[in-house]
């Protein structure tokens, strides 16, 4: 789940926000990680309860529902797909120096070698793990290398200068909107972890998928700090690599490159795997030749990139689109987290469920907020 949604696009939004909010934009990570949590609870413990994916529990509240957020999550999945393609080029053409297009082909066969395996699911989780250390390291000296001001960051993040609802909206739907706050519960389910016996495990896995995703957005937040602090004009054609070679010079910028092709790589993979695993409740055929389907997925993200591209801003607004899926999602597992049809004799946590509707009413409201700015800005 944390290597999901660390891609491309959470790369760049964290930068791109960073550089517009400063210091304030710690209050727009300590808000998302908090709105994060309560949705991962809440949608693990009902898809380990249940025993079913998202689109079967969709349709034991409302026939039909589950076909309808089927095609969201996996449209949504295919656009950030594509632009998680474009970012894995990216990152090998800052390493070797070959023509971005070649790059994002040479990195979709890699992500292809690995559902070549028969029992691809362990190898994904090894391979996910490893490069998601890589991706800690390697933000970790460059925010050591900025000398960011922490002392004005930990004050902004209680008291901010500035509140952004759009960042809040495309961070939180950059983590845990559209497909990827599936992707951990689908992978718990197809590894046997479910179960009502299994909750305390769901639980930890929730806690710590966001626990490293958020680390890494915060380390990443510090860096960008440390050069927004120090007057240094970032790339906006290409931010995060523009932060990186900033601060450490030459080194900066390959390691930004292992950094985007780890983090690009992974996010293929995540995406891949879980848009697939909601066309398996929909079309049984799917889940027989489920490898097949997940590799047909990345190849046409592939082309499709090689095709048109995928510019900074689509990164950006990719997570504010996944924000505007996110209540419709969690709203109808809070709704089944209380049918027996679908959760038997388990009974959701009150506290927890308050939470969520909290959720979806913030994320509603702001998503329509938002929305209303830019009808405003059109016609304007």
């Amino acid at each position: 789940m944390a290597t999901s949604a660390v891609g491309p696009g959470f790369l760049t939004q964290t930068t791109v926000f960073t550089q517009s909010l400063g210091a304030s934009f710690g209050f727009v990570i300590l808000t998302s990680i908090l709105m994060d949590i309560g949705v991962q609870l809440n949608i693990w413990r009902v898809i380990a309860v249940s025993e079913m994916r998202a689109p079967d529990i969709a349709n034991r509240v409302l026939p039909g529902l589950g076909g309808f957020i089927s095609a969201l999550i996996v449209l949504g999945g295919l656009a950030f797909n594509i632009g998680n393609v474009g970012g894995a080029g990216l990152g090998l053409e800052v390493l070797t120096g070959l023509p971005v297009t070649v790059c994002a082909a040479l990195a979709a066969a890699i992500a292809l070698a690995i559902f070549l395996v028969r029992e691809a699911g362990p190898l994904m989780d090894r391979f996910a793990q490893l490069l998601g250390l890589v991706m800690i390291g390697a933000i970790v000296y460059v925010a050591i290398t900025t000398n960011p001001p922490a002392t004005e960051a930990a004050l902004r993040t209680i008291a901010p200068a500035t509140i952004d609802f759009t960042a809040i909206i495309t961070l939180v739907g950059g983590t845990v909107g559209g497909y990827i706050t599936f992707s951990g519960g689908h992978r718990l389910l197809d590894a046997g972890v479910k179960g009502p016996e299994a909750l305390p495990h769901v639980t930890q896995s929730a806690i710590m998928g966001v626990s490293v995703a958020s680390l890494i957005r915060v380390l990443l937040f510090l860096a960008t700090l440390g050069v927004v602090s120090q007057g240094l004009a970032i790339d906006a054609d290409n931010p995060t690599a523009s932060v990186f070679q900033l601060a450490a010079g030459q080194v900066g910028y390959k390691l930004f490159g292992v950094v985007m092709f780890a983090a690009a790589i992974t996010s293929i993979i995540g995406s891949a795997y879980t848009s697939i695993s909601f066309l398996k409740s929909m079309v049984p055929s799917v889940a027989e030749y489920e490898n097949r389907w997940i590799m047909g997925f990345i190849v046409l993200s592939t082309l499709v990139f090689i095709s048109i591209g995928k510019p900074v801003t689509l990164l950006v607004w990719a997570g504010a689109l996944n924000g505007f899926i996110l209540p419709i999602t969690l709203g109808t597992l809070l709704i089944a987290a209380y049918r027996p049809s679908v959760v038997g004799t388990y009974r959701h946590p009150l506290w927890l469920a308050a939470f969520g509707i909290l959720v979806v009413l913030v994320m509603t409201f702001m998503s329509g907020k938002v929305l209303m700015q830019q009808v405003a800005g059109f016609f304007g």
